[in-house]
């Protein structure tokens, strides 16, 4: 098999464990983030891929890259994604990308994955995998890897919960409803991961202090040769405010009557 390089998409966002702040522009504060939970498991799944080619040819040539795009702080998603095990790191950073919507973080990242292919210092016949989790934990939209797949013009695999690589050709099963689908495409594609495909490894002391010399590479939108007007975000955020407290609820006493004041209350909010 030629050589593999699997560029992973991964992102920066606020720890799911804080509330949600928003700054005085209306975005988000990241200021405490984390990678990804479910850009773990793509990562995963690009690792397991690499050490099963490997394993079939000790010399395959395969390479997992990380790959994000976000301010300066992202590049933490970079460095988790690199001690876990990816090879190298790639990070797009622009003030032009502030807010980014779908449409704009699809045409940048779609930019910013083949700068990557054509930059890296790699075999001149590797063949590419994109591969991205179901969703982000602040966008939660899951809809970005069927627009990055259309941007690069290549086959959208999405919701995988498993997949295998076999003369390159990528198999994936995917759920649709009730049934489970299992669907192939030849490389390159995009394949979004689901939570349901692996178990994500956690890097070790050792992994950790290897991730310290691993390259990362930061670049903007002119690196790219893209404007800013090319990623204009179509939506912005026009106001946010604190969810309201919740109401205590109910509390219904029984004196002999507490069934028929249930389904009472019940028929009131119609949940009959």
């Amino acid at each position: 098999m030629p050589a593999l390089h699997i560029i992973t998409l991964v992102k920066w966002v606020p720890d799911a464990q804080l509330e949600r702040r928003y700054n005085d522009q209306q975005r988000l504060d990241r200021s405490e983030g984390i990678l990804g939970e479910l850009d773990e498991y793509p990562l995963e799944a690009a690792l397991q891929i690499k050490e099963a080619l490997q394993a079939q040819d000790a010399d395959a040539q395969v390479r997992v890259s990380a790959l994000t795009m976000g301010p300066a702080g992202a590049s933490a998603a970079v460095k988790k994604a690199l001690q876990i095990g990816a090879d190298d790191g790639h990070h797009l950073t622009d003030e032009a990308l502030i807010g980014a919507d779908l449409y704009a973080s699809s045409a940048a990242l779609a930019a910013a994955v083949q700068h990557v292919l054509d930059t890296a210092e790699f075999a001149d016949d590797a063949q590419h995998l994109i591969l991205t989790g179901m969703a982000s934990e602040d966008g939660e939209s899951g809809a970005l890897p069927a627009q990055l797949a259309e941007r690069l013009g290549l086959p959208a695999l999405t919701q995988a919960t498993s997949l295998s690589l076999q003369d390159q050709t990528l198999t994936v099963t995917r759920l649709a409803g009730d049934r489970a689908q299992r669907i192939a495409a030849p490389l390159p594609a995009v394949v979004s991961v689901t939570d349901q495909a692996n178990d994500p490894r956690y890097p070790n002391f050792k992994a950790i202090m290897a991730a310290k010399k691993k390259p990362v590479a930061t670049f903007s939108l002119t690196d790219l040769g893209l404007s800013a007007t090319a990623v204009e975000a179509r939506l912005s955020m026009v106001s946010a405010e604190p969810r309201p407290e919740r109401m205590a609820g109910e509390i219904i006493t029984d004196d002999g009557d507490a069934g028929t004041r249930v389904v009472e209350f019940l028929a009131k909010e119609r949940l009959l």
